[in-house]
């Protein structure tokens, strides 16, 4: 008969303070071509060969695994495209606190994953469907707490006006697509405790400013020099992303 292996949960610790394994630096940025809408809908159209860098976390909690999808939003800027990211609330039951695209589980009423993204985008932070395009997913990415997530991929025409859910997000804010491109912005962390071992990327940003008042779009209402510590799982999906952008 077989047994299920005990896991051993997670201590309590802040990834900021975690050592840095190694950094990136070395790797070069994704051509800024290659960051424009219409180039991303080509390469989702078009994909060469490539392999996603992270796939799976270990596991570390001891619950069944669950389908779940999250929206990747790129949202076309003057400057260039940035990324819509959100930081959950920390009463939230799992990853409460962390910096994470829109997304959830998938309900039994979705149609598919891209329903599912679409449908927790509009119940987090009220970004509609009209002014998303979706061009493409990323590979599955599966958590340590046992979440099967599929990336979907979309880019958001501007106009749209956010009104967060307070049960669920904290704030929502923009980060340059170009910045998180970049590897000499990604680091890898290794934390060891009771003989395990888990490693994770981080891509900390220093939000430069806030947003204009009234515009509706990005309620950060952060000050200027604020840092959004993305890593973990979003920071492994935009990793991906990186990889399959740079093939």
């Amino acid at each position: 008969m077989s047994t299920t292996p005990s896991l051993t949960p997670l201590p309590l610790f802040d990834p900021r303070l975690v050592p840095v394994r190694a950094e990136s630096s070395t790797l070069p940025p994704v051509p800024r071509e290659r960051l424009s809408a219409e180039a991303l809908r080509q390469r989702f159209q078009h994909p060469p060969p490539w392999q996603p860098e992270v796939r799976q976390e270990p596991r570390f909690a001891d619950r069944a695994p669950a389908a779940a999808a999250v929206l990747v939003p790129l949202v076309e800027r003057p400057g260039g495209l940035t990324v819509l990211l959100t930081e959950r609330t920390t009463n939230l039951s799992t990853h409460s606190g962390q910096v994470a695209f829109p997304g959830g589980k998938v309900d039994p009423e979705d149609a598919d994953v891209t329903a599912a993204a679409l449908r927790e985008a509009r119940e987090e932070v009220d970004l509609r469907p009209e002014f998303t395009e979706v061009i493409g997913q990323l590979p599955v990415y599966v958590t340590g707490t046992q979440f099967i997530v599929t990336p979907v991929v979309a880019l958001v025409r501007p106009g749209f006006v956010l009104h967060l859910n307070p049960s669920e997000v904290a704030q929502a804010f923009e980060v340059p697509l170009a910045f998180l491109m970049d590897p000499a912005h990604h680091r890898r962390h290794r934390l060891e405790w009771d003989g395990h071992a888990r490693e994770w990327y981080s891509m900390p940003y220093i939000e430069a400013a806030q947003a204009s008042v009234g515009s509706g779009e990005t309620p950060r209402g952060a000050p200027e020099g604020v840092e959004h510590f993305i890593w973990g799982a979003t920071a492994g999906m935009l990793r991906n992303l990186y990889r399959f952008l740079s093939a």
